[in-house]
C-alpha cells in the first residue's frame, strides 16, 4: 500500500470524550471517527484489523467444519415471540415498525432465525449434526454506550449455532468450537485465558468465556496457578473459610456503636478483626396477582462475612429468589427490622425473615452483627445458643484472591480481563420453544439439541488494544495489524537513491507476501516516525541516504522500541525474523 493514496489523519492531542485506552488511541490513529452514541464509522485502518480478524475466524471455523451463511439484521418480532425474549430482553433489544405497522427487531443475536431454518432445513437424523455460522452487524440499545468499541451500541460479531441428536453429540460440538475457538485466539497472537462461565440471558447448562488479560478489563477472572482451575467471578465457588464452627466463648452483649453502621468501622471500634463481623444485605421478592397486584412480600437477610461481597449472580440462583428480586426499601426494612439499615442482624427481627448464612458465615462463632437498634451492635453471637441455625446455608459471595481453590489444589488468584468469546450449551431451550425436530432412526420426531458459540470481532481490535499499547500507542500482534512492516524513506524528496531503494525494499517485501506499507508521502522523519508508532505497526524499515552508503538498513521492531541495522542484502530474513 502507498500511503500517499491511502487515508488516514492522526490526532495527536487525546480526545475530550475517550474513556478507556482503546477508545483514545484507535480515535488518535485514525481507525474510527463517531457517527453517534456507541455507533462508529470504522475508518480504513481500522477496517484492514478488523478484516483480519475475520479472515482468522473465518479460516478455523470452517476447518471446525462449521458451515457460513448470512442471516438478516432485521428480523420478524413473531420469531422472537415464540421463544418469549420478545418480552424479556427488555429495552437492550432494538424494535422497530414497518409501513404497515408490524413488529421487527434489529438482532443482538440470532438464536430465534438459526432455529428457524433449522427447522425448516433439517428433517432427518441423517442430516445431523450441523454447525452454522455468519459474521454479521449486531445492535444492542445500551443505555450508556461507552468505551468505545468495547460497549457500542452496533457491533460485528460472529455467532455460530450446533445442531445435535441428543446431548452426547452436542457436548462434543461444544469441545470442538471450544477447541476453534483456543486456535483462534492463539492465531490472533492475545494473551488470553478461557473460564467457566455464568450463563446469563441466552440461557444453557455449560458455558465458557473467553478473556482477553487486560489490566483494564470489566470482568475479574478467577484461577488457580497450581492447578486448571479458571472462572469467571460470578461463578467461581467459593468455599467455607472455616472448616468447623468453634465453641462459644463469649457471652452475647449488645454494645453502642454511634455512627458505626460499616463492618470496617465497627471491628476498629471494637478492636477486632473484619473477619469476626457479619453485614446484613436485605433482598425482597414479590408473588404478584394477575392485575399486577402484590399478592406476597417476602424478605431476605443475606448474611456475609464482614470483609466479602455479594455475589449476586450466585443469589439469583438460590430457589425463591431466582425469578428475580430486588434490594428492600428503606420502608420495607424499617418494617421487618424495627431499624434503619446500618445496624440490622438476625436476632429479634420484627417480622419474619428468611435467613440465607453464607458458607463461612455459617461456621462462624462469637461473631459481631448488628443490633436491629440503631447505633448498636451485638457481640458474641453464636448460632445455636443466641440464634436458630440459618433457613439456608449457601454460596453467594465473591471469592477473594487468596481462597483455597475449590478443586482443592492451591488458592486462588485474581486477574482483570475483557470478554471476547463465549461459548454455551443450550440443550433444547430453543428448539423446543420453537419446536425444531428431527426425525430420528425409528422415524420418531426428537428435538434438535443446541449450542451457540460467539466472538466479538470489533470488539477484539479494542480489547487488543487494551493488551498492548504504550506511551506512543498501540502494540499490535502481527496477525492482526493493519500492516505488518511498514518502509520509511528519509529525505526521500531530495535523494534519487533513497526513493529508488525504498521502491526495490518494498516491492521485495510484497513479493514475499508481507503486508508492507511504504510512506511515500515526504513527511519530516520525526512525524513520520510518530504517525507509525501511534498506530502500531510491528516492523519500520528505514531508509536513509546514510546508512544506504554503507550498505545497511535501520529496522525497528515495536515491542522493543529500539533499533537495529541489518546489511540492505540481509533484509528479508531480519524482517521475517522480526516478525
Amino acid at each position: 500500500m502507498r500511503i500517499s493514496r491511502f487515508h488516514f489523519q492522526t490526532l495527536k492531542e487525546d480526545p475530550s470524550d475517550a474513556e478507556v485506552v482503546s477508545h483514545r488511541l484507535m480515535l488518535r490513529a485514525s481507525m474510527i471517527r463517531r457517527l453517534g452514541a456507541g455507533i462508529y464509522n470504522y475508518m480504513p485502518l481500522g477496517l484492514r484489523v478488523i478484516r483480519k480478524v475475520e479472515r482468522i475466524i473465518r479460516e478455523e471455523m470452517d476447518r471446525s467444519g462449521a458451515i457460513e451463511l448470512l442471516m438478516p439484521l432485521v428480523q420478524p418480532a413473531e420469531l422472537w415471540m415464540e421463544t418469549g425474549r420478545w418480552e424479556k430482553m427488555g429495552p437492550e433489544l432494538l424494535r422497530v415498525k414497518d409501513r404497515h405497522g408490524r413488529d421487527f427487531a434489529i438482532q443482538p443475536t440470532s438464536e430465534e432465525v438459526i432455529t428457524d431454518i433449522a427447522r425448516q432445513e433439517l428433517k432427518s437424523w441423517r442430516q445431523l449434526p450441523k454447525n452454522f455460522y455468519h459474521i454479521q452487524t449486531k445492535f444492542r440499545d445500551e443505555r450508556r454506550p461507552r468505551f468505545g468499541v468495547m460497549r457500542g451500541r452496533e457491533f460485528t460479531m460472529k455467532d455460530a449455532y450446533s445442531f445435535d441428536r441428543d446431548m452426547a453429540g452436542a457436548e462434543k460440538s461444544y469441545d470442538a468450537m471450544f477447541d476453534c475457538y483456543c486456535r483462534i485466539f492463539d492465531r490472533l497472537g492475545l494473551r488470553y485465558r478461557a473460564v467457566a462461565a455464568d450463563t446469563g440471558a441466552i440461557g444453557g447448562s455449560r458455558s465458557h468465556e473467553f478473556q482477553v488479560i487486560a489490566d483494564t478489563g470489566e470482568d475479574a477472572i478467577v484461577f488457580c496457578p497450581q492447578s486448571d482451575f479458571a472462572a469467571n467471578i460470578e461463578l467461581a465457588e467459593a468455599v467455607a473459610l472455616v472448616q468447623q464452627r468453634a465453641s462459644a466463648t463469649e457471652a452475647m452483649a449488645v454494645v453502642p456503636t454511634p455512627g458505626k453502621s460499616t463492618c470496617a468501622d465497627v471491628a476498629r471500634l471494637l478492636g477486632l478483626p473484619i473477619e469476626r463481623t457479619v453485614k446484613s444485605i436485605v433482598l425482597a421478592t414479590e408473588t404478584r396477582g394477575p392485575k399486577g397486584e402484590v399478592k406476597e412480600l417476602r424478605i431476605w437477610l443475606l448474611l456475609l462475612r464482614g470483609d466479602h461481597d455479594l455475589n449476586e449472580v450466585k443469589a439469583g440462583k438460590l430457589e425463591g429468589l431466582g425469578e428475580g428480586f430486588r434490594f428492600a426499601t428503606v420502608e420495607e426494612i424499617e418494617a421487618h427490622f424495627g431499624c434503619r439499615p446500618g445496624y440490622l442482624g438476625p436476632i429479634k427481627t420484627a417480622k419474619p425473615v428468611t435467613v440465607v448464612a453464607d458458607r463461612t458465615v455459617a461456621m462462624m462463632a462469637d461473631f459481631v452483627c448488628g443490633a436491629n437498634q440503631w447505633d448498636h451492635h451485638i457481640r458474641g453471637v453464636n448460632w445455636g445458643r443466641d440464634l436458630p441455625e440459618p433457613d439456608r446455608v449457601a454460596d453467594i459471595r465473591n471469592v477473594v484472591e487468596g481462597d483455597p481453590s475449590p478443586d482443592g489444589k492451591g488458592v486462588l488468584a485474581i486477574q482483570r480481563g475483557i470478554e471476547v468469546g463465549h461459548v454455551f450449551y443450550l440443550g433444547t431451550k430453543y428448539s423446543e420453544a420453537m419446536k425444531a425436530t428431527y426425525l430420528d432412526e425409528s422415524g420418531k420426531p426428537a428435538l434438535m439439541v443446541m449450542g451457540c458459540y460467539g466472538i466479538g470481532v470489533t470488539r477484539i481490535v479494542g480489547a487488543a488494544i487494551e493488551q498492548g499499547h504504550d506511551d506512543k500507542g498501540i502494540i499490535w500482534p502481527a496477525a492482526i495489524a493493519p500492516f505488518e512492516v511498514v518502509v520509511c524513506p528519509v529525505g526521500a524528496a531530495k535523494s534519487e537513491a533513497v526513493r529508488n531503494e525504498a521502491e526495490a525494499i518494498y516491492q521485495e517485501l510484497l513479493a514475499a507476501g508481507i503486508d508492507v506499507a511504504i510512506d511515500d508521502r515526504d513527511e519530516r522523519p520525526g512525524a513520520m516516525f510518530a504517525d507509525w508508532e501511534l498506530i502500531g505497526v510491528p516492523v519500520r524499515v528505514t531508509v536513509g541516504e546514510r546508512s544506504l552508503k554503507e550498505g545497511k538498513l535501520e529496522l525497528l521492531k515495536r515491542t522493543e522500541m529500539a533499533a537495529s541495522t541489518c546489511a540492505r542484502k540481509d533484509m528479508l530474513d531480519a524482517v521475517r525474523a522480526l516478525l
